[in-house]
């Protein structure tokens, strides 16, 4: 009888903290998810670091991006080599600065362009439905709202070991994506000068032209 009690004992000691995790989440997802549904538009700017094991010094570009309900999205980065896309729907196009090149796309027949439009426009909207459906989430903190989210997919496990996204303090959008990969190199996304439900630019989804 001793050895069952302890037994159950421990097995409620260390159940317990995944439990509580598990309930704090659950709110937590129900605000983002409140304060989602408010954005008709998003508009920012980015910093983007790349730290790589064959580098001694981090890479930097810097670019912005638009995005306007439900599923118009422009993605750029301008310096140091200008290059990017724009997408409406399932259909997009994207271009490199360096070759002058265009090329239009669709995310139902360019794997890796659909991924990719997928993983943004999920950023860009808190898609917090889809994200669930690719990964195992953890809450890191509550205020301000950090997430740790593991891909339940084996491909993708197989090249990151996870991504950490940090919430703004009025929980709106994002303000950081830290993707770390399996084998320790990462990518650190910062977002400035964000600006919700204001109108875009007349070009915000126009293709430039070179």
């Amino acid at each position: 009888m001793r050895k069952k009690f302890l037994l159950t004992y421990l097995l409620l000691l260390f159940a317990s903290p995944c439990f509580a995790e598990s309930t704090e989440l659950v709110p937590v997802l129900a605000e983002l998810k409140q304060a989602a549904a408010e954005t008709e538009t998003l508009s920012s700017n980015f910093v983007q670091e790349k730290h790589l094991s064959i580098f001694a010094e981090k890479l930097l570009s810097n670019g912005r991006f638009f995005y306007q309900k439900p599923d118009r999205l422009r993605w750029e980065l301008l310096t140091p080599v200008a290059s990017g896309f724009v997408l409406q729907g399932k259909q997009g196009q994207r271009w490199n600065g360096l070759s002058r090149e265009q090329e239009r796309f669709s995310v139902e027949t360019d794997p890796i362009m659909g991924m990719i439009a997928q993983q943004l426009l999920a950023w860009a909207r808190v898609d917090l439905d889809w994200l669930q459906t690719r990964y195992r989430i953890e809450l890191q903190t509550a205020k301000p709202v950090s997430l740790r989210l593991y891909p339940l997919d084996e491909g993708e496990a197989g090249f990151i070991d996870y991504l950490q996204i940090l919430f703004a303090n009025d929980q709106r959008h994002l303000s950081e994506v830290l993707m770390v990969e399996v084998e320790g190199d990462s990518t650190l996304l910062r977002f400035s000068e964000v600006a919700i439900n204001t109108e875009l630019p007349a070009d915000a989804f126009a293709v430039p032209e070179f």
